[in-house]
């Protein structure tokens, strides 16, 4: 895997092969993904929030392009002290933050609002469905703000009242709200 832009452009990671429960986000997508943030969102900014972390990908990639405010959040240990070597290796701990924790819970009892949210589940979560209801139930974006959630074409948000569009790349769909 590799960070595809800002400072850390290029620097590649590895993270743990054998039984790890995540399924990152291609280079593809990441890249149409942030083709769409770069060109709507300061990044320098932004407040955000990366549920459902695994490897950390979204992490790295926004405070490479200057974001100095990630809280990162996943249940997974392995995740998790991936996440913190990683962090130490690219010298941001200052810029993250990092929470093992259920993605759920975490939702509830935050009382943070954030300028930008993405959660990467994985796909066969049978409460997938719900989670961009708790987001807003629980009002944990600032006015403006986006809430993107990356799935898989079994699941569609066109009629949610918040949401504003969605991009297609393969079987990875990038659905956004505000």
């Amino acid at each position: 895997m590799r960070i595809i832009g800002g400072k850390f452009k290029g620097r590649k990671f590895y993270p743990p092969a054998k039984n790890w429960p995540t399924r990152p986000t291609t280079d593809f997508s990441k890249e149409g993904l942030f083709n769409i943030l770069q060109n709507n969102l300061d990044f320098e900014d932004l407040k955000v929030l990366d549920l459902f972390g695994g490897t950390g990908n979204h992490s790295y990639e926004f405070i490479s392009r200057g974001c100095s405010d990630v809280t990162y959040v996943d249940k997974f240990y392995g995740c998790v002290s991936f996440v913190k070597k990683t962090s130490e290796t690219l010298d941001i701990q200052d810029n993250l933050k990092i929470f093992k924790a259920d993605v759920f819970k975490f939702i509830k009892r935050t009382q943070e609002k954030y300028d930008y949210i993405f959660a990467g589940p994985p796909y066969p979560l049978p409460t997938l469905d719900t989670i961009p209801d708790e987001i807003f139930k629980h009002e944990l974006l600032k006015e403006n703000g986006w809430f993107v959630l990356e799935h898989n074409p079994n699941h569609d948000f066109t009629d949610h009242e918040h949401f504003l569009m969605a991009r297609n790349y393969g079987t990875t769909i990038f659905s956004f709200f505000e």
